[in-house]
């Protein structure tokens, strides 16, 4: 199990500057990418293998 304590979160860039509505992603886990729901900071977190978080993060920025 990852150990997510200590972890620094950072918003997602497409916040449009909102305080509670976005993804955040926390760095420096090799391998996974750690996100949770900013509107619930103590609540659960995914965590994603990072060739499937960058393939989704690509589909995205294609939608747009």
């Amino acid at each position: 199990m990852l150990d997510l304590t200590a972890a620094v979160w950072r918003k997602s860039s497409y916040s449009e500057g909102g305080d509670n509505d976005c993804v955040e992603v926390a760095d420096d886990h090799p391998g996974v990418v750690p996100v949770r729901d900013s509107k619930c900071p103590d609540g659960g977190r995914l965590v994603f293998g990072a060739a499937s978080w960058s393939a989704f993060v690509d589909g995205v920025k294609e939608s747009l």
